[in-house]
């Protein structure tokens, strides 16, 4: 017997979670598939949330963020192992997947386990260890994720050559590594083992890391990774990887020879869609696996929509919670609101990079006129004391409005901070926001005021200076105004990044 629903839900990371809830709030009956035994997707279980308590847990029992007060030698725990690395995160796994469950059930929305399949566009089959069974819905939404892409060319090996997904499955913290790929996976890796004392080389085709953020926050985090003895291979392609006895080695397409006791490709994932059979319902997949969507998530087949990582870049987890809410929303005529005009981005290096709005490339770009004020954490008291003074944090604003127009951080506590200067954007607020409000003492909060009071001082649009500006100016010395994207500035003695 065939079971009908209104929507059936294809995957359980954050997309789908939120698409299937906010169905079964608006009076929809819901089916959730998840391939796994669990729920959570790879946010939970892979990604997300298990590398970011490997961070965490690193940058604790290492005790890398107070080595600028009490000196680099400070350790809180010698011979790190895995299993100190990875104990933390089983803790919120668990937690997490107890969150999801309750949800799911508090909201009547039916969980099934098992591989989904499509037999046409309304109809899934769902195999398990228990049988087979078939669901027809009126709406499905595929939100599915990614996997990591594994060439055929590369000889995976667990142990030895890893994908970004077996890395945590490591017995043991390698002496060094080699990372393929410099994307916000690689470079958190990067810094991660690097602070555990691993001696990691980083292979990137491209130019320069990141390139979708600020160059300027990119090239302050390609210096700080050197600082951190990151060997940077940029502008370099691997053309064959060999799995020897007891090690790895990287032959580049330059010629040159790098070796380490493991290496992990990391150079993107793909839409996770192979196995779905999506051709039987009508749709198609491009060559990485990812599904087209229009502005209210739909595919070509009407009825059907797509969200989270599955359909491509950002790839958050707090955008694909958005996407799977505003795409139920749209298939059942729900209220939605105006989608959001800017959504932060959070990556988590060493230090945290975060950012709302446009970089100065992309304002330069469109012709945008725009001014830019600067706080560096060592002016701020809150910088000294969690021992971060490289950390900065730069606002980019309208010079005759004062429009905030942007925000870039690169420090302790950026994917928290940014959501200061999001707000202000939101309301389309000012940077006299920042100026005429008081924040707390001593906190990185108040890198906002020093950023917008350096911004007003170098810009020669206000014509004159408040009378608050001139009482409290900054103590660093003003920057002059930028005339490119390019044109990056520094402090007097400060060590030049190098890109």
């Amino acid at each position: 017997m065939t079971s009908k629903y209104d929507l059936a839900v294809i995957g359980t990371g954050p997309a789908g979670q939120k698409a299937a809830i906010n169905a079964a709030k608006n009076g929809k009956r819901v089916v959730a598939i998840e391939h796994e035994n669990y729920v959570g997707g790879v946010c939970i279980h892979t990604g997300t949330i298990p590398s970011k308590a490997f961070r965490e847990a690193a940058m604790h029992l290492t005790g890398y963020r107070m080595r600028g007060v009490y000196g680099a030698s400070y350790l809180v725990k010698r011979n790190i192992s895995m299993a100190d690395l990875i104990q933390g995160s089983a803790h919120v796994i668990r937690h997490e997947v107890d969150v999801v469950k309750a949800q799911m059930q508090r909201n009547n929305v039916h969980l099934l386990f098992g591989h989904a399949r499509f037999l046409d566009a309304n109809t899934i089959r769902i195999g398990s260890m228990g049988g087979v069974e078939e669901i027809q819905a009126d709406v499905i939404v595929i939100a599915t994720g990614t996997v990591p892409a594994r060439p055929a060319n590369i000889p995976f090996q667990n142990g030895r050559v890893v994908d970004s997904d077996g890395v945590l499955k490591l017995t043991k913290v390698p002496k060094s590594i080699i990372i393929v790929g410099g994307g916000v996976i690689g470079v958190e890796y990067a810094c991660t083992m690097a602070t555990l004392g691993v001696r990691v080389t980083l292979i990137e085709q491209r130019p320069r890391l990141l390139e979708f953020i600020d160059a300027e926050l990119s090239e302050a985090l390609q210096y700080l990774m050197r600082q951190m003895r990151i060997r940077l291979r940029l502008g370099e392609a691997v053309a064959e990887v060999r799995d020897e006895q007891n090690s790895v080695t990287a032959i580049l397409q330059s010629g040159k020879e790098i070796n380490a006791q493991t290496l992990m490709f990391s150079t993107g994932r793909g839409g996770n869609t192979l196995e779905l059979d999506i051709e039987s319902a009508g749709l198609t997949a491009d060559e990485r696996g990812r599904i087209r969507v229009d502005e209210q998530f739909r595919t070509e087949v009407p009825h059907i929509f797509a969200a989270g990582d599955v359909i491509g870049f950002p790839s958050l987890a707090s955008t694909s919670a958005e996407q799977g809410r505003r795409a139920t929303s749209f298939a059942f005529g729900l209220p939605v609101q105006a989608k959001p005009a800017l959504m932060p981005y959070g990556i988590y290096t060493i230090p945290e990079i975060s950012m709302i709005g446009k970089t100065e490339e992309e304002l330069t770009k469109a012709l945008v006129p725009y001014e830019v004020g600067i706080a560096r954490y060592r002016e701020i008291a809150r910088g000294h004391l969690v021992g971060d003074q490289n950390g900065m944090l730069k606002l980019l604003f309208d010079p005759t409005t004062r429009k905030l127009l942007s925000v870039h951080i690169l420090g302790e506590g950026a994917t928290e901070l940014v959501h200061i200067g999001q707000s202000v954007i939101t309301f389309g607020g000012t940077i006299d926001y920042f100026i005429q409000n008081v924040f707390n003492y001593p906190t990185l909060a108040e890198c906002y005021k020093v950023a917008a009071l350096d911004g007003i001082n170098r810009s020669a649009a206000t014509g004159r200076h408040d009378a608050e500006c001139e009482q409290s100016k900054p103590t660093r010395t003003p920057s002059p105004t930028p005339s490119t994207a390019t044109a990056k500035k520094t402090e007097a003695n400060e060590p030049v990044p190098v890109a």
